[in-house]
């Protein structure tokens, strides 16, 4: 998403820096990509428990202030707009607010709040904590990009702002990248059927329902012609291998890691049946998953919880299993399987989709708009 925010402003004719943190393969502390400047930071690890990343956060934000006094002096700005999470960045928003005079644009990716609970299942003093920094980003922020109609409600409801500063833009795939490539049947691993999953290792991402749902598959129901490819990297990646060793799934289960786009768009479009298995929570249910849309893309039929945004954004290229039921998900993989027509139908289905309601395409407009009506520039026809 952050990619295309930041193509589309280059392609308008913006100057556009990025600062993010440094990630496997993208160690350079500066570089500059298709004319436009990204400045890395490094992370002294990945949070994992609420001290954990009360210091992950908080040594990114002192290297985020450091690296946008640098991008000040050299290229100038005159907007900030910020990703969550976390919602600390306001901060540095705040400062260029006061002492210079510079607008925030708060993109609102995760309900923080939410995900908090989602992680650790509690509300103590680090939940509350994420309510406040919500809400001050909120009111720091001159206009907030909401992903959804969810998210725009949080922002008028819990975030106290007024509507007319509140944009829906969805995070649409891009039709360029995602594009249909041979299958190759090596990822079957020599069986008939591959169900292909792409996206964060993480507590709320179910992965453990999916090999749950796995388990049953081939031990309860026979289905000894199924493999299953993972790919995605994320907290509980080494913990989501042992369980899938303890379910005695190893031969079944091929887990890539975080691999190129030509390797990840290989594996999707030889599964039969792309799945989503997010666990049925206050957080998921609310959320716009980037994995739906980009199985979509590729003409592949989905099976997923059934989650208010994620309804919305499938409709009928999914099938929705009974919530936390890796039974039911089970027995909706089967059923796919097993009906050919039924999944060339719906792939269909949401490739339409896609193409003519969802992509980026269709949402970079609006986005641009956010920024005309921020700067006072006359929107030009």
């Amino acid at each position: 998403r952050v990619w295309q925010e930041a193509s589309a402003l280059r392609n308008a004719g913006y100057q556009v820096s990025i600062i993010c943190p440094m990630g496997k393969g993208y160690e350079k502390e500066f570089e500059e990509i298709d004319g436009i400047a990204i400045y890395r930071h490094p992370l002294p690890l990945e949070g994992d428990g609420p001290k954990g990343y009360l210091l992950e956060y908080s040594s990114a934000l002192w290297s985020e202030l450091k690296l946008s006094l640098k991008i000040f002096k050299e290229r100038g700005f005159d907007v900030i707009q910020a990703c969550n999470p976390p919602d600390d960045i306001f901060v540095i928003g705040l400062f260029y607010k006061l002492f210079a005079g510079k607008k925030f644009i708060f993109d609102h990716h995760d309900i923080n709040p939410e995900l908090y609970i989602a992680k650790f299942g509690r509300k103590d003093f680090f939940y509350y904590l994420m309510v406040l920094l919500e809400k001050l980003t909120f009111k720091v922020a001159d206009c907030s990009i909401a992903t959804n109609e969810s998210y725009r409600g949080i922002a008028l409801k819990r975030g106290g702002m007024n509507g007319k500063h509140v944009t829906v833009v969805r995070s649409g795939p891009c039709l360029t990248r995602l594009q249909n490539v041979p299958p190759n049947p090596a990822w079957k691993n020599g069986r008939s059927h591959l169900v292909g999953y792409v996206g964060v290792m993480g507590k709320q991402e179910g992965i453990d329902h999916l090999l749950e749902a796995a388990r049953i598959l081939v031990y309860e129901m026979d289905r000894n012609d199924i493999q299953f490819v993972l790919v995605g990297a994320g907290t509980e990646l080494d913990e989501m291998k042992g369980l899938c060793t303890r379910l005695a799934l190893d031969d079944y289960v091929t887990f890539t890691g975080r691999i190129p786009d030509r390797p990840m768009l290989e594996a999707l479009c030889t599964a039969d049946v792309c799945v989503n298995p997010d666990i049925a929570n206050e957080m998921n249910d609310k959320s716009t998953m980037n994995k739906i849309m980009e199985y979509m893309a590729l003409g592949k039929p989905i099976v997923q919880y059934d989650l208010t945004e994620g309804r919305f954004s499938a409709q009928e290229a999914s099938l929705y299993a009974r919530s936390n039921d890796p039974r039911d998900m089970a027995e909706n993989i089967a059923y796919l399987l097993d009906r050919p027509e039924e999944r060339r139908s719906m792939g269909a289905f949401g490739r339409k989709r896609v193409m003519e309601e969802l992509h980026w395409g269709i949402e970079a407009p609006k986005y641009l708009g956010v920024y005309e009506k921020i700067l006072g520039i006359a929107h030009s026809a």
